[in-house]
């Protein structure tokens, strides 16, 4: 039966452990256990490109490509079109426009965003630079574009003339800017950007103006088309989720992993009223967000060999000739603050993916988030939120060590038992479980509140992992990023100490496999700890010190001389 214990005890363990990195690797799509596979190498947007993108060079000639199928039935996202017969093409700039938070460049063709730099986040690479989310170079392409369809209209790939400000001045709250396109079908498209001070929302409004003589219905359509790629430097010891999601009330935060785009197999809801579309990476979100009650269909697809599109498509009612209609939404591109999020569109938050267990990890991160206003200190406020969840569960845990120390306390007798019935396995049995009964000993007495506190513990790791938060954030001394592996490696290294000294504290298991077992499982799983961020390591090695700590006193308490039982191989 002790032997039974001991073998649940280590199945929990190794399950939280399972949980904190397989299945995490597998949620997020990742088909590898350990290593996730690499990634496709993406073709540039230039060669080839069938894609619904801006042309590296010029303007796109009258050979366009046939529009693109949508993922919405009897709609079309256009590949490419070209100015009106007899037109002068405008001349393709790129606009860099700078906030106080925020440089994004525009394209003039179409008036696409190609690149934005979040001027508040340094580059984990180098920290010198701003950190880039959208961007469209030779091994990068991820665009914000939107047009209109249902004719030869405007749309992303029109050359536009720009007019308005490229840098927000001082004592200014906004920035205005304007893309015009020229007359297509009867239509004239104008775009206007207004940036704020201190915000990555951007207020984007679409008036589309009849010149023609004749009614005309349009489709406004915004998307986001990204290739496919590793985001640079991602782990290979822990993975997050890059690529579309798709949010509706009815069936909320829907996922969509690149691969199923690519196979056809991606499933989300078609219609709605409400909602937004994103495009998701570690940290980093970019959302298109429209009004509740605006009707909108949601597609994903591939573009290209390695590039994919989330977008929504809303209808515009009959425009008469000489009438103007305006659409209003919102573009979002920054770091992924929850509590911003929340005050932009409902379950914008959910971008933050803390996995399924978001019902407790959003608790969690209100209290981390209350420890940081007290402390001012993220490192020190992961301290503070591990010591105050060990006093939640201190009953739970004393439970677990009061049982694991009436456990050592009978171990000898258990141990001699062993080896004089070694060769009457039956015996053994009865005589063990008499062993028990007598001592009031319940060998699964410490199984139950370990499990309990499991669900919460992987939660905590979530939000670690996925808080932007602990992103260069520094603890002490030589921690000076929580989210980047400690450089020193000091932190693995006491914690793979605390790890073995908590496992020299329990009772030796008689079974000699089982004895080795306990010490090979904490060197092994303490190797990937080695590589994750400093933030989690000083989680876990926080609670590996309190745990130490409890057991000692509970040990004492009970009157069993805490004592470490060294391996003996």
């Amino acid at each position: 039966m002790n032997d039974i214990r001991r073998t649940i005890l280590w199945v929990i363990f190794g399950f939280s452990m399972v949980m904190l990195w397989d299945q995490w690797q597998v949620y997020n799509g990742n088909k590898a256990t350990f290593f996730p596979s690499t990634a496709k190498t993406a073709a540039s947007a230039s060669e080839g490109s069938t894609a619904p993108l801006p042309a590296a060079s010029g303007v796109p000639t009258a050979s366009a490509t046939p529009p693109a199928p949508a993922a919405t039935a009897g709609l079309q996202v256009p590949g490419t079109s070209t100015p009106a017969a007899g037109q002068p093409a405008a001349p393709r700039e790129r606009i860099e426009v700078v906030t106080d938070v925020l440089k994004l460049t525009f394209d003039t063709q179409g008036g696409s965003i190609i690149r934005s730099e979040l001027l508040k986040h340094a580059d984990l690479v180098d920290n010198q630079k701003a950190s880039v989310l959208l961007d469209e170079s030779r091994d990068r392409v991820y665009v914000a574009q939107t047009g209109l369809i249902g004719g030869a209209f405007p749309n992303h790939k029109t050359p536009m003339t720009f007019s308005g400000e490229r840098l927000l001045k001082d004592g200014a709250n906004e920035l205005v800017l304007k893309f015009q396109s020229p007359d297509l079908g009867g239509v004239r498209l104008v775009e206007t950007y207004t940036l704020s001070r201190g915000s990555y929302a951007i207020r984007v409004k679409h008036d589309v103006v009849n010149t023609g003589t004749a009614p005309v219905s349009p489709q406004l359509y915004l998307q986001l088309v990204r290739d496919g790629n590793k985001l640079p430097g991602e782990s290979a010891f822990y993975s997050t989720f890059t690529g579309p999601a798709i949010y509706t009330d009815a069936k909320k935060y829907q996922k969509v992993e690149f691969s199923d785009i690519e196979k056809g197999k991606a499933e989300i809801e078609k219609t709605s009223s409400n909602g937004y579309v994103a495009m998701v990476q570690h940290y980093f979100a970019s959302a298109w967000l429209l009004a509740d009650g605006v009707v909108r269909e949601y597609f994903v697809r591939k573009v290209d060999n390695n590039l994919f599109a989330v977008g929504m498509i809303t209808p515009l009612k009959d425009i008469a000739p000489g009438a103007t209609q305006s659409v209003e939404s919102r573009f979002f591109v920054g770091p992924q603050e929850e509590k911003v999020l929340e005050s932009l569109a409902t379950g914008l938050e959910l971008v933050k993916d803390y996995g399924w267990l978001t019902i407790l990890a959003k608790p969690l991160y209100w209290l981390l988030d209350q420890l940081h206003k007290v402390l001012g200190n993220w490192g020190w406020s992961i301290v503070a939120l591990v010591f105050l969840l060990k006093v939640a569960f201190y009953w739970l845990n004393a439970k677990a060590y009061s049982s694991m120390a009436k456990m050592k306390a009978i171990n000898p007798k258990i141990m001699e038992m062993r080896e004089r019935l070694k060769d009457n396995p039956q015996q053994m049995q009865q005589e063990m479980m008499r062993i028990y009964r007598e001592e009031k000993v319940n060998p699964m007495g410490g199984c139950f509140p370990i499990l309990v506190q499991i669900p919460v513990f992987i939660a905590l790791y979530w939000v670690l992992l996925s808080s932007v938060e602990m992103r260069n954030a520094p603890w002490i001394l030589w921690i000076h990023d929580l989210s980047a592996p400690d450089p020193l490696f000091i932190l693995p290294l006491l914690m793979t100490v605390s790890s073995m000294l908590q496992t020299a504290l329990n009772p030796q298991p008689p079974d000699p496999m089982q004895a080795k077992m306990m010490w090979i499982m904490p060197l092994v799983f303490s190797v990937m700890f080695f590589f994750f961020p400093a933030g989690l390591v000083l989680y876990w090695l926080t609670n590996n010190i309190l745990s130490i700590a409890q057991q000692w006193v509970i040990n004492t308490r009970m009157g069993v001389p805490p004592q470490f039982n060294l391996p003996k191989f």
